[in-house]
């Protein structure tokens, strides 16, 4: 009997443990499944930030990768905007230069290249400088250092916009016009998402 009661008990013991072990996972894959994982937050974050903005596949498209640094923040979501938009006008210019000496090219490209290159400097200038009075933007001043970088990044806007009305005309002709002006205008559309993220980051401080 007591052999019988012994097997009895300890089968009883293992199946309460099975049974604590089912319901242990079902009550870790429903938490689980409740809430997702960071990566996932992080896009979606970006992805419906993206819709503020006048070019949102490319806002999207451009800083989906750098989720991980951007979590679910406002300001780093603007800082990596704006990084990206400074990363492309600084290739777009080094491709401009060179292409401006290549052969080829009548007097009258060259000069509007130089000309764009110019410009995409100064918009570079802008941007560098919205990126320093970022990482700055904290406490009583932030209204101010806000409304410089808006300004900055305006300037860059409108510095990008100009380049790029120097290529609508018959300036420039046939392959290399189309080049050059696509990626003018993924900088320009570019800097405009920063500047629409910037902007939605200083209406949650206004």
């Amino acid at each position: 009997m007591e052999g019988s009661c012994n097997n009895h008990c300890h089968f009883q013991i293992v199946y309460c443990l099975i049974l604590i072990a089912l319901i242990t996972c079902s009550f870790i894959e429903s938490v689980s499944a409740a809430r997702p994982d960071a990566g996932e937050t992080n896009t979606e974050f970006i992805r419906t930030s993206c819709k503020s903005t006048t070019y949102p596949n490319l806002c999207f498209s451009s800083l989906s990768s750098r989720s991980s640094a951007i979590g679910v923040s406002p300001q780093l979501l603007a800082h990596e905007s704006l990084t990206v938009s400074l990363e492309t006008a600084q290739s777009t210019s080094a491709m401009m230069l060179k292409l401006a000496h290549s052969q080829g090219m009548t007097p009258r490209e060259v000069g509007a290249m130089r000309d764009c290159v110019e410009e995409l400097s100064d918009a570079v200038s802008g941007i560098k400088k919205s990126l320093g009075e970022m990482k700055e933007l904290r406490g009583k001043d932030f209204d101010l250092k806000m409304n410089d970088i808006q300004t900055w990044v305006s300037a860059a806007l409108t510095d990008e916009d100009t380049c790029t009305e120097g290529f609508a005309g018959k300036v420039m002709n046939g392959k290399v016009k189309t080049v050059v002006r696509e990626k003018i205008l993924e900088v320009a559309h570019m800097t405009s998402n920063a500047l629409a993220l910037i902007n939605s980051l200083a209406a949650l401080h206004g």
